[in-house]
């Protein structure tokens, strides 16, 4: 995670708000772009963040410097996005301002910017404790290399997949950011185990190889992700169903719930 930083997944495109303004440019700017806040700029340089909790009580006319914020968190474009996420989830601030050495603006970044950055991250303790797991269930001895691997041999062994993280991952294989995919490898076949968005997005961009844990098993014997992928007849990556946002299932639960209460 180290090589990814804040400027990675930035919004370099931002909307923000003359200090010589006032209240009313702020108001006009929410209903726009449906923002709820904006960085308070003299020329270039963030000098104050102003919120729509801000205009509470607030005459359309009133200048904005009277009513900004001048505590300050900000960014920097070249910070880790684990020190962002800290920063950000500790202060409950949703979005830094990023800034250079001189205090320009050089962009935003939000919570969902970091959550979105964090999605199917893939650690050396996560691959080992899944070797552990092969151990225990399958008497097996594994053995672990980092390869490339190719995508159109690849296994799946998820059925379905969300559009709006597939268009992330999209995103980080363009900027070099994409974590290896973990496969399990048997005679003649390779399995995905973890990265079926990866692994998607590297189809859809037409890239043909992929950086991989490769778990090696020589014993013959049939994986109950094997299994799992043949009862729902899954043979290539063509057989991953891509799901909108919408269908995700946190969102039914909560349409359930707004509809219920």
């Amino acid at each position: 995670m180290d090589k990814k930083k804040v400027k990675n997944y930035m919004t370099s495109d931002v909307v923000t708000i003359d200090v010589n303004g006032n209240a009313r440019d702020v108001i006009e700017a929410i209903r726009h772009t449906k923002h709820d806040g904006f960085p308070v700029v003299d020329g270039r340089k963030v000098v104050g963040y102003i919120a729509a909790r801000d205009l509470l009580f607030v005459y359309p006319t009133t200048p904005i410097d009277r009513v900004m914020s001048r505590h300050l968190i900000v960014a920097d474009a070249d910070m880790s996005i684990n020190d962002a996420a800290r920063v950000i989830f500790r202060s409950g601030i949703q979005k830094l301002p990023v800034v250079n050495d001189e205090g320009d603006l050089m962009g935003i970044i939000s919570n969902a910017d970091v959550i979105r950055s964090q999605i199917e991250h893939v650690s050396p303790e996560k691959v080992f404790k899944f070797i552990d797991t092969l151990r225990m269930l399958h008497d097996v001895d594994p053995k672990l290399n980092r390869e490339i691997v190719s995508v159109n041999n690849l296994l799946p062994t998820q059925s379905k997949i969300y559009e709006d993280e597939l268009e992330g991952r999209m995103y980080e294989i363009k900027k070099g950011l994409a974590e290896p995919i973990i496969v399990v490898r048997r005679p003649g076949k390779l399995i995905l185990v973890d990265g079926h968005h990866r692994a998607v997005a590297a189809k859809r961009l037409g890239i043909k190889e992929l950086d991989a844990y490769v778990i090696d098993i020589s014993e013959d014997v049939e994986l109950g992700l094997e299994k799992t992928a043949r009862e729902m007849n899954l043979k290539t990556l063509d057989d991953v169903k891509v799901l909108d946002y919408a269908r995700h299932p946190l969102m039914a639960i909560t349409h359930r719930l707004v509809r219920h209460n």
